[in-house]
């Protein structure tokens, strides 16, 4: 790429208002092609926010040794599960990428070097929730992983240095679950709304918690925050997004929650919504 296709392509992110944060709780990928009141709420908060000119999503399922970014211009849409219908694995989520955004990103970490990544695309963590926020897949979508080798406090500093991209027009989204012990779920259950084990309900709240009082410390250090904590996040990959949304909080931002609820006993599919207050 030579100077003035770079300077062509980053023109996009030029200086905007301070773009909202998203953390989604994403659940089962059938939500991709189901119609429900979690569907709905994305959908809203798709029309509801600022139109982005580009979307950084760091997904759960996309866990790495190191840091990269997608960089190609036409990622893949990735059906990385098993099991379900084939009308599910026939979805294409052809959104573009941006190599532009891609460079940001890499510019603005300082803390580890971010590699361009080609080969992976969009995972069903950002694709399948995408969908139904921008159904037209307009907006240029790029994917940060996670490292699985690093601590929460690590993800968490990371995450501080992707600020610049808010006034660039990026919308920022982690995307996994608060509450996600697959081990546990009541199958029997996923029908009944509402259904959530009395530990999955007491970490639900410990959580929000912590997130209405703009207290981090003990989020970050969730493993100390007692046994309904431990089995709501058995593995951090689900969890980790969260704090990458909860860093970018700044002192004049307010939070709000939408689909927040629990499915099938140990799971909730509660959404944060991070926006300047005006």
């Amino acid at each position: 790429m030579n100077t003035n296709e770079f300077i062509k392509m980053t023109e996009r992110f030029s200086r905007t208002d301070k773009m909202p944060i998203l953390f989604v709780g994403h659940g089962s990928p059938m939500n991709a092609i189901e119609e429900n009141d979690f569907v709905k709420g994305w959908r809203e908060a798709g029309n509801s926010l600022p139109r982005p000119n580009a979307i950084l999503c760091i997904s759960a399922h996309w866990e790495t040794r190191g840091t990269y970014v997608t960089a190609m211009e036409k990622p893949i849409t990735i059906h990385d599960f098993g099991g379900f219908p084939r009308e599910l694995y026939n979805v294409e989520y052809p959104a573009p990428g941006s190599p532009a955004l891609a460079e940001e990103t890499r510019a603005v970490v300082t803390k580890t070097d971010v590699e361009l990544e080609n080969k992976w695309g969009l995972d069903h963590g950002c694709w399948s929730v995408a969908k139904h926020m921008y159904p037209n897949a307009e907006i240029p979508i790029v994917q940060l992983s996670l490292d699985h080798y690093q601590a929460p406090q690590y993800h968490y500093e990371l995450a501080k240095e992707l600020a610049p991209l808010r006034k660039k027009g990026v919308l920022i989204m982690g995307s996994g679950n608060m509450v996600h012990n697959l081990g546990k779920v009541a199958w029997d259950k996923l029908s009944t709304p509402g259904y959530a084990y009395d530990w999955a309900q007491e970490a639900s709240e410990k959580l929000k918690g912590y997130i209405k009082k703009g207290d981090h410390s003990p989020l970050i250090n969730y493993k100390s925050l007692g046994t309904a904590v431990q089995l709501a996040v058995p593995t951090p990959e689900h969890y980790l997004p969260l704090l990458y949304a909860l860093a970018l909080k700044e002192e004049n931002d307010k939070i709000s929650f939408f689909n927040d609820a629990p499915v099938g006993g140990s799971l909730t599919m509660t959404c944060v919504k991070i926006e300047q207050d005006k």
